[in-house]
């Protein structure tokens, strides 16, 4: 006789998937048969901690790397098609809905492994100084950012947001979609067969009402990218720390289409220049 292997939805933080550390689940709307974890302050500060530690390696890559690794992530969602869709499904998506969807990610996380050794060529710059010197201006990541997905579409919404980060070599520490966080944390799977190295991305499940205000006051969060119109409270909290704030408030209609997602606008806001000196030969 078969037995049943009903899927439980962990996180996915450092490389691993744990569960939430508060022992809590929640049903999101539509599946009352389906715990998944409910990520606590607590969790968020594990994330925190392995995406600060994941950082090195990953902003330590070859931009040419980088790009490949992310070209596995397409290679590995293409591979996973079929069970990518059912968590699209689970999340409210119709068949068709979610074959599209589907197809969207693959194009659009291809697209961002393409621009990673471009960023350089397109933010950097040769400057031209008064004197025997050589000016460059390089691309450097900010950091550690947190990213809040959008309810839908829950897997576009989050690669929409995480794959321009990582392309600026950031480490993430992202929310994923609350009514439908099935396809978000499937996404973890992916990424721990695509060569990402451990921390650099952090997947985490929960109430957006609850989390959200602690990933804006959470001192070792560098910036933020949050789905949505602009949050007073949120900004007033993110503030209190100097941590760089930007909304994507993109209409319901620009989501599901890859060619509006992919722009350096999701870029250049998380990564920073520095500017390097060195002498001509006389």
């Amino acid at each position: 006789m078969t037995v049943p292997v009903p899927k439980t939805y962990k996180l996915y933080v450092g490389g691993k998937f744990p569960r939430s550390e508060s022992g809590r689940s929640y049903q999101p709307a539509g599946n009352p048969a389906l715990n998944v974890a409910r990520g606590s302050r607590k969790d968020l500060r594990d994330a925190v901690q392995a995406a600060r530690a994941g950082l090195a390696a990953w902003s330590g890559s070859t931009a040419y790397l980088r790009g490949q690794v992310l070209y596995r992530l397409a290679e590995m969602l293409e591979s996973r098609r079929e069970a990518m869709q059912q968590e699209l499904l689970l999340g409210g998506a119709s068949k068709a809905a979610a074959g599209k969807e589907l197809d969207t990610a693959i194009a659009l996380t291809i697209w961002y492994a393409g621009l990673c050794d471009k960023v350089q060529s397109l933010l950097g710059s040769q400057n031209a100084v008064q004197g025997p010197f050589f000016n460059f201006s390089t691309v450097e990541p900010c950091g550690v950012v947190g990213v809040i997905a959008p309810a839908a579409p829950s897997l576009v919404g989050t690669l929409a947001l995480v794959l321009p980060l990582l392309v600026g070599g950031n480490a993430v520490v992202a929310l994923v979609s609350e009514p439908a966080p099935f396809v978000g944390l499937a996404l973890g799977e992916v990424c721990a067969s695509s060569d990402i190295p451990a921390g650099a991305i952090n997947l985490l499940s929960g109430l957006r009402s609850e989390l959200a205000p602690q990933f804006a006051a959470h001192r070792d969060i560098d910036a933020l990218l949050i789905a949505g119109a602009p949050d007073a409270a949120l900004t007033a909290a993110a503030a209190d720390n100097c941590k760089r704030v930007r909304y994507c408030d993109l209409p319901t209609a620009d989501w599901t289409q890859a060619g509006k997602l992919r722009s350096l606008q999701f870029v250049e806001p998380f990564v920073e220049l520095k500017t390097l000196w060195h002498p001509v030969a006389p």
